[in-house]
Formats: C-alpha cells, sequence, structure tokens
C-alpha cells in the first residue's frame, strides 16, 4: 500500500498526463474534501487553470446538474470528478455529466465515484504497467469471443454471448483524449448482446448501495436472467430490505433497468483482497456485471437506461469460448 500523494501523483500525471497551461475541471463534496483539494493541490503545481466545484455548494443533494459545470467542462482539457453518489444522483447528476464529458472530444476525464484515501493508498498505488499488461492478454483473448461462460461455487454459472458490432473496451489507467476513465482502473468491458442463467453477486453492489450495504458476501443477491434480462420472480436474497430496494431499482427505474448493459472482467492484480466499494472492487480480478445503461458512448450500443447498477461477483472461472482463462478468480496466464 502507498501514500495519499502517491495515489494523487499517480491519477494527476500518470493517468491524465495534466500539462501546463491546460484547463482543468475538479467537482468533489464535502465527504470528499480531503481528496478534492490534494487533486487541486497537485494539478495547481502544474496549471492554474483550475475550475474548483463542491457539490454541496448547489443545493442539497441529491442536486442537478448545474450549467456552471456543464459551461466549464465545455471549455476543459481536463475534468475529475471525485466524490460520493448520493441515492438518485445517477439519474439527476451523473448521467448528465457523463454526456457534457462525451460531448467534449479533447477531454481527458478521471471518474472517481466513491473514492476515498483507502482507494488512495491501495488502487491508485498499482503497478499500471503491469495492469495494462495483463488488460492487454484479456482483451485479446475476448475481443473476437461469441460467448463467456462464468461460474463460482456459489451457484453463480451464466453464459454471456457477444456481438462484433458491439466494441469491448480496455480500461487500464491510460486516460486519452475524447475518453473517460474510472479511477482506479483495471478493466476489460463491453455491452453483451445476450445473457441466460443464474447471476449470484456475492461481493458488493454499485450506485447507492456500496455505501449503505457494504459486503454482501453474507447476504448475496441471486438473480435469474432470461434473453438478458432479470426476471422479475427470479430474485432472492436473505436482506429483505436490500431485495425490496434492489428490486425496485432494477424493475421501476425505466424499461431497460432490467436489462444487462455491461459485462466486465477486472485487471487490476495489485488489488490483494476486496475493500467493499465498487470503485475499486470492480477492478479486482474477477467479474462485474451492471444492470441498465450500457455506456452506448463506448461500446456502441443502441439503447440506453437511467439505471446503472453494478454487482462485483467473487472468484469466479472464466470460459471464453470454452477456454479457461480464470480459475476461481486467479488468471490462467
Amino acid at each position: 500500500m502507498g501514500t495519499m500523494e502517491e495515489g494523487v501523483k499517480q491519477a494527476v500525471e500518470n493517468c491524465l498526463r495534466i500539462s501546463a497551461g491546460e484547463n482543468v475541471v475538479i467537482i468533489t463534496d464535502k465527504q470528499t474534501f480531503e481528496i478534492g483539494t490534494a487533486l487541486k493541490a497537485a494539478t495547481e503545481k502544474i496549471t492554474g487553470k483550475i475550475e474548483f466545484f463542491v457539490m454541496e455548494d448547489f443545493g442539497p443533494r441529491p442536486i442537478d446538474f448545474p450549467p456552471q459545470i456543464a459551461n466549464a467542462i465545455k471549455d476543459a482539457d481536463v475534468s475529475i470528478y471525485a466524490a460520493q453518489g448520493a441515492q438518485g444522483e445517477l439519474q439527476t447528476f451523473r448521467m448528465a455529466m457523463l454526456r457534457a464529458i462525451e460531448a467534449n472530444h479533447r477531454l481527458r476525464h478521471a471518474h472517481m465515484i466513491g473514492i476515498t484515501p483507502e482507494i488512495m493508498r491501495d488502487g491508485m498505488c498499482s503497478d499500471y504497467k503491469e495492469i495494462q499488461r495483463i488488460s492487454r492478454l484479456v482483451y485479446a483473448k475476448v475481443k473476437d469471443t461469441g460467448k463467456i461462460r462464468v461460474v463460482t461455487d456459489k451457484g453463480c454459472n451464466f453464459l454471456a454471448e457477444f456481438s462484433p458490432a458491439l466494441e469491448w473496451m480496455v480500461s487500464d489507467g491510460d486516460i486519452r483524449p475524447g475518453f473517460w476513465k474510472n479511477l482506479p482502473d483495471g478493466e476489460v468491458f463491453t455491452c453483451p448482446a445476450d445473457v441466460n442463467g443464474t447471476i449470484v453477486i456475492d461481493g458488493c453492489l454499485g450506485d447507492f448501495f456500496t455505501e449503505k450495504y457494504g459486503s454482501i458476501e453474507k447476504t448475496p443477491v441471486t438473480i435469474e436472467v432470461s434473453g438478458g434480462r432479470a426476471l422479475k420472480d427470479g430474485i432472492s436474497c436473505d436482506n429483505k430490505k436490500l431485495l425490496e430496494e434492489f428490486a425496485q431499482y432494477i424493475f421501476e427505474i425505466d424499461e431497460n433497468s432490467s436489462r444487462i448493459g455491461e459485462f466486465a472482467i477486472g485487471t487490476n492484480t495489485g488489488l490483494k483482497k476486496l475493500i467493499y466499494n465498487l470503485l475499486q472492487d470492480e477492478k479486482f480480478p474477477g467479474i462485474h456485471v451492471a444492470f441498465g445503461s450500457p455506456l452506448p458512448g463506448k461500446t456502441g450500443a443502441k439503447w440506453d437506461s437511467k439505471a446503472h447498477v453494478d454487482g462485483v461477483i467473487k472468484n469466479p472461472s472464466i470460459f471464453v469460448d470454452d477456454d479457461m482463462i480464470m480459475n476461481k478468480g486467479k488468471f490462467c496466464f
């Protein structure tokens, strides 16, 4: 494990490669203010052109996406979102922010939803050259595949199928103009064309579930999936409140919120354990899937949703066209 300073340096200098004279936008909140100000201080050593926003300055959370931030992003070369998620804010703020980011084709954006000092000292201090090496190997295996099966000892067993019309994305900490990536990084992902079987999420869930529930290892969520969609009568969980909120999230937000929009393989081999914070745990070697938005600006999917909730699956075995590339959470290369 490294230090906060090393994690900040990695983000500013190695991943975003901020240079003198660039316009930088940093968005943070009160809970993440220590990290936001550390990123600001490191950026100020390189460029003085910084706009710094604290979300609570715009009102009680959840907030709408303010025009002041939209205008700043429009003129920026680099942007950083380092803040915690609030229930409902994916729809009111973050999706609008990401649309503004994707509209600026020169922008390099670091998305750090749920970032903590622990993650800055851990995942942000990983060896990104090694992450990039592993990510390239995974991408070479999956980019032309037709199907991937995922199984675990907890009863997870599903088949994902893929289309050449949908793009596999390598997210390895190398943030280039016109792209945004989560930090810390380390995943290869796409939108699946179809998914069928049983998904058992026993790590953690995304959006506001991460902060509210943390580890769900003792109360995993089991979802029966057919034709790429969760079945209403096919969800179970021993935590009844979690089950109620999760079912409401995926079945009641919109017509595509129950549809699997993301299939991802974590490639950050520097991570040694789950910490039950999705921002880092989805990069842990293994599988995560998301119900809702397929991130069409990245994958090329022709549909979208206001929802996006990831679920981390622990210790999976992964078979790419029947070729095992991971055995119970360990890569086979």
